[in-house]
């Protein structure tokens, strides 16, 4: 993922994260590898319940106050209701935000609410495990071309993972 901001361009990101009672904090956007590497370095996990209405409503509050051209969420389990994260899901989608959802493991729950947030804000949802590291690098480098670009740029860069964004991406608008 560092290496897709890097070689992207024109590319900022936000780190926002979540972990034990209650905390969900987020960084400053940052351009560089460098920054981003230094930023995911200082995170440590902590046990709590999942917090991903926050994130949306972040991200919401964000595109409103400066344009967000994606969303990328990585996480395992999902504890809210879906009732209570659709809304927002769908908003980010009407502001044109997709989020792209990277569920690790196969949390029936997690899967089912994770799919309907990339349906509502017409992004994609993908599974993963730790072994795929490979895959989840250029599924992130994928996002960050159709971040920077649109499909457009991932049709013109065509690689498989950018045929594999392009196909959820499609598949997400039905």
């Amino acid at each position: 993922m560092f290496e897709a901001v890097g070689k992207a361009g024109g590319l900022e990101v936000q780190l926002v994260y979540f972990r034990g009672y209650d905390e969900c904090r987020a960084s400053k956007f940052v351009s560089d590898t460098g920054s981003l590497s230094n930023l995911m370095s200082t995170i440590d996990c902590r046990a709590g319940h999942t917090q991903v209405g926050k994130v949306l409503s972040h991200a919401l509050r964000a595109t409103k106050a400066r344009k967000v051209n994606a969303l990328v969420y990585i996480g395992d389990a999902m504890e809210e209701g879906i009732d209570s994260i659709a809304n927002r899901a769908g908003e980010l989608g009407i502001h044109g935000t997709p989020v792209f959802l990277f569920q690790e493991g196969s949390d029936a729950v997690a899967e089912q609410a994770f799919r309907e947030v990339a349906r509502l804000s017409k992004g994609a949802w993908f599974r993963f495990d730790r072994s795929a590291a490979a895959t989840l690098a250029k599924l992130l480098s994928a996002v960050a071309v159709y971040a920077t670009g649109g499909i457009r740029a991932l049709e013109a860069r065509g690689r498989a993972e950018d045929r594999l964004m392009i196909e959820h991406l499609r598949g997400a608008s039905r």
